[in-house]
């Protein structure tokens, strides 16, 4: 088994569940407010580590109340957080959700994550570079997504980039990265708004995998076929952490020796089920319950 990094962001998400999402300027009735260990770094390193992956957590939380919550639940996963900085300086990142009608709303307070600098990458180089699979996304700095793609890279490691939340990446970054892996929206801020997502995969076969939603996941292979994986058949409860389940279980795959397509199908999968179950954590799936609901075609 090969071992992940996860380089990224750790918060306490908030989240209100209501009958529908509001509209601008609209007030609707909560159903109560619930606390869960969140950020889309955490939600990666615990997706892959439910799993069964090795996976080790690099990034920033307060010494806070919900600092200690999160570094326990990761601690609890059987993640090792012994690189994560704890800081008095600041607080632990925050994310406030609304989740209503089979979707949901974000709104980011970045806290802690904003120190998660170039100076922060160089103090834990060494422990990173210790992993074969690095996994990244778009909560922490642009600049330090950017030195750790060119150091994983330098140092011949696997790289995993969630861009999200959706943000220009260069495109020198980009050709550094072994796996791509945006939503529609994010893929169509990459390479342009005019271009179908088919021709954005025929442009970088195995490399950019394309999450759609309730519609599943596209790539194209390496001889240009484009391969569609429907999303597997489940109750929506929360939709809140789907991709992030997707990218812990595509790392943890590929980890574990899996083909390109083969992990693909997988984290189709156990992004499925992560969504029958309220909070972006609570809801990811073991490595038993992904066999169990997708073994017709995994």
């Amino acid at each position: 088994m090969k071992r992940i990094a996860v380089v990224g962001s750790m918060n306490m998400d908030m989240v209100v569940r209501a009958d529908r999402i509001p509209k601008p300027g609209e007030t609707l009735y909560g159903q109560g407010i619930k606390f869960y260990p969140g950020g889309k770094g955490a939600n990666q390193a615990v997706a892959a580590a439910k799993l069964g992956g090795m996976v080790k957590m690099f990034g920033c939380v307060g010494k806070d109340d919900w600092g200690n919550q999160i570094l326990d639940n990761m601690f609890s996963a059987n993640i090792d957080v012994s690189c994560v900085n704890v800081l008095s300086s600041v607080s632990t990142g925050t994310t406030f959700i609304t989740v209503g009608g089979g979707d949901n709303t974000i709104l980011l307070n970045s806290g802690a994550n904003e120190c998660v600098d170039i100076a922060y990458i160089d103090s834990i180089k060494r422990e990173l570079l210790e992993a074969d699979i690095i996994l990244l996304q778009n909560e922490i700095p642009q600049e330090t997504n950017e030195y750790v793609v060119s150091l994983a890279h330098a140092n011949n490691k696997t790289v995993i980039l969630n861009p999200a939340p959706a943000r220009e990446v260069p495109v020198e970054v980009l050709s550094k990265v072994t796996y791509l892996t945006p939503n529609e929206h994010e893929a169509a801020l990459l390479f342009g708004d005019n271009l179908p997502v088919e021709d954005i995969l025929k442009r970088a076969p195995e490399k950019v995998i394309v999450t759609l939603g309730s519609s599943g996941v596209a790539f194209c292979t390496s001889t240009k076929e484009i391969i569609h994986i429907p999303a597997l058949s489940v109750k929506v409860v929360d939709t809140t952490g789907a991709g992030d389940t997707l990218n812990g279980a595509l790392a943890f795959k590929l980890a574990q020796g899996s083909n390109l397509e083969d992990a693909i199908k997988f984290a189709n999968v156990a992004a499925g089920c992560s969504i029958e179950a309220l909070g972006a954590q609570s809801g990811m799936p073991s490595y038993q319950q992904v066999i169990d609901r997708g073994y017709t075609y995994l």
